[in-house]
């Protein structure tokens, strides 16, 4: 029932840490540097570096839902409009050159869903919910690091937390995981990811094809990078981009937006937030 909101989004200005020289950073790391890939779209965490990110987010979707889902008996599809809302905060720490750590959660979040003009169930005309949103930790390591010719290799572990098994609009209500792999290439022209995971759900006993992206980062000065990419997870598509603009040694804006490609993805998700790093 509840999208899948990309805590991604269109274009993201990121003001990235000052470049390296090229002597002390080879080319092909010249847009992301040495650090281990985040699930936070075009960011690198260095061994014994920690992040902190305060982020919003907004989403809007054509959702599709049963009434049966919500309390309400009927067991047909429909489409309702959709708004939510997230105050978020993420965590990330490189533990070394090839593990790094998340913990993310959706502090606060709001649901709201208009019932579809078709919709014959005793559902109220507005059915909203808010309260704790999902909450997530991820385990990232990088098998292969990448060189003038092999591209990075790293795979990644995410577990949802079911924190919100009341809940029928927002959170997660029971045991989520990903298991999933990736790669990662600079060029001259910029630096290219494409990844893949498996994901099981509990309450429904069965393991499929899940998260999937290709992803495109190009750093254009020691103050900017830009980020684009398609995400997707089975029949929900979205196209992200993504600045970032440094703010002070630690900290850089980060501005994103998704736009759906497909009918069950959210039709637009902007998010805004700073970036620390310690």
């Amino acid at each position: 029932m509840n999208p899948r909101l990309p805590v991604v989004t269109l274009v993201s200005v990121v003001l990235c840490a000052p470049a390296l020289s090229s002597q002390a950073t080879p080319r092909y790391l010249a847009d992301r540097g040495p650090g281990i890939a985040t699930s936070m779209f075009g960011t690198y965490v260095a061994r014994g570096e920690l992040l902190l990110y305060p982020f919003f987010e907004y989403t809007t979707a054509n959702l599709e839902y049963k009434p049966e889902e919500l309390g309400y008996g009927l067991n047909t599809d429909y489409r309702g409009r959709y708004r939510e809302t997230e105050s978020l905060l993420f965590l990330g720490y490189g533990v070394s050159d090839r593990l790094a750590l998340e913990l993310e959660g959706a502090v606060y979040m709001t649901g709201d869903l208009r019932k579809a003009p078709t919709d014959t169930s005793a559902m109220p005309a507005r059915f909203k919910e808010s309260g704790l949103g999902d909450v997530q930790a991820e385990a990232r390591w990088r098998w292969g690091l990448e060189s003038a010719r092999r591209p990075e290799v790293f795979s990644y572990l995410e577990v949802d937390f079911p924190f919100q098994r009341t809940r029928r609009l927002i959170g997660t209500q029971d045991w989520e995981f990903k298991l999933g792999t990736g790669l990662i290439k600079g060029f001259g022209f910029g630096t290219l990811a494409i990844r893949a995971a498996g994901e099981y759900h509990r309450d429904e006993g069965k393991l499929e094809f899940g998260e999937y992206a290709i992803e495109y980062l190009k750093r254009l000065s020691p103050s900017w990078r830009v980020y684009t990419g398609i995400e997707g997870t089975q029949d929900e598509v979205e196209y992200i981009t993504e600045v970032q603009l440094r703010l002070g040694p630690r900290s850089y804006l980060k501005f994103n937006n998704a736009f759906g490609l497909t009918s069950k993805a959210a039709n637009w998700a902007p998010e805004v937030g700073v970036m620390f790093s310690f």
